[in-house]
């Protein structure tokens, strides 16, 4: 699964989150954000940072000020454990296990995102 390129705005925001992050061990505010950045309003920051979660980048954990997290990148590991689950699924449906396998196949699905 691929990821949408990141615009260069999104990619300065993103960068910034990351390097607040690092330093901070919390998120920026939007207002923090927008004055740094040097954008005119708090809606566009909210903009940039909503496009950036559904491209996969960020995560918001709750409606909560500073609760932007970057998304967990996908590494070998974790496509292997897909692989993993996807084949126990398939397993379970030859098997005639057709609830265990649909509800390991909704957790694949889930993951895969």
């Amino acid at each position: 699964m691929t990821r949408e390129r990141a615009t260069k705005k999104q990619q300065e925001l993103l960068q910034f989150i990351a390097d607040f992050l690092k330093e901070h061990d919390y998120a920026p505010s939007y207002r923090e954000v927008m004055t740094v950045l040097g954008y005119k309003s708090v809606s566009t920051v909210a903009v940039h940072v909503d496009g950036l979660i559904a491209k996969g980048y960020l995560t918001k954990t709750d409606k909560s000020a500073r609760s932007i997290r970057l998304a967990a990148e996908r590494t070998a590991e974790h496509d292997a454990h897909l692989a993993w689950l996807k084949g126990e699924a398939a397993r379970r449906q030859t098997a005639g296990n057709d609830t265990e396998a649909a509800v390991l196949m909704q957790a694949f699905e889930l993951l895969d995102r």
